[in-house]
């Protein structure tokens, strides 16, 4: 697993490395609503460690699978839909 942030370090509201998840106004959103990565709130600071923004990364990574669903699954045979469902399931 490739790592976005640095594992040992610590990131707060303002840092330029951050804006990679979006702005401001969506951490705090996503904090309200009880999304997004771990966080710490000390006083009235917001810090990240780097090793939760990776591990938050790496649960929201999407790895397409271009030969499941191309062509389209109506054009496909029985059988090779039951196994691409198969494997769908395997995978999580």
């Amino acid at each position: 697993m490739a790592s976005l942030f640095e594992q040992d370090r610590t990131y707060v509201l303002g840092d330029p490395e951050l804006e990679i998840l979006g702005d401001r106004e969506k951490l705090a959103q996503w904090r309200h609503k009880g999304l997004g990565p771990a966080y710490y709130k000390l006083g009235r600071k917001v810090v990240y460690r780097g090793a939760d923004l990776n591990a938050w990364a790496e649960l929201n990574r999407f790895e397409p699978c271009a030969d499941v669903f191309s062509p389209p699954l109506g054009k496909l045979s029985d059988e090779f839909k039951r196994d691409a469902v198969a494997q769908i399931k395997e995978r999580g």
